[in-house]
């Protein structure tokens, strides 16, 4: 570069490096940890932990079978699953979107509708495993 001239070239980035193999692995994995501490820091999310161990001392004190723990667990891992993406369309909407939008709080509504519905998934077979399965 010549003296006093400006260099507008541009900037010249290090390329991602992909892990692979076994190292890619432990990557994934650390990312999803880094998601779940994320995921921690919601209250719904808080508040939906307390609510799975509550329904865990439920499960126990009714005498639950296997099948109801593994599919009260899986329901609840769904629930987790939505809950962070619903998590991450906020905060995409948010970054993108500072002001409020019609299309923003559309996005915001339907990742809150879909968390809803799985809690209300969680809700009904917890009640039918915990009250009404003793009954019927």
């Amino acid at each position: 570069m010549a003296e006093g001239r400006i260099d507008t070239s541009p900037v010249k980035k290090q390329p991602f490096k992909k892990h692979k193999g076994l190292a890619h692995l432990f990557a994934a994995a650390s990312y999803s940890l880094g998601g779940a501490k994320r995921l921690l820091g919601e209250a719904a999310f808080r508040h939906e932990l307390l609510a799975f161990a509550a329904v865990m001392v439920g499960f126990v004190a009714t005498g639950a079978t296997l099948f109801q723990y593994v599919a009260m667990s899986i329901l609840f891992l769904l629930m987790m699953a939505f809950e962070a993406v619903n998590t991450a369309i906020e905060e995409i909407v948010d970054r993108v979107s500072p002001e409020i939008s019609d299309m923003g709080r559309n996005a915001k509504d339907l990742g809150s509708f879909a968390c809803f519905c799985l809690i209300l998934a969680n809700a009904v077979y917890a009640a039918y495993v915990v009250i009404f399965s003793h009954f019927l």
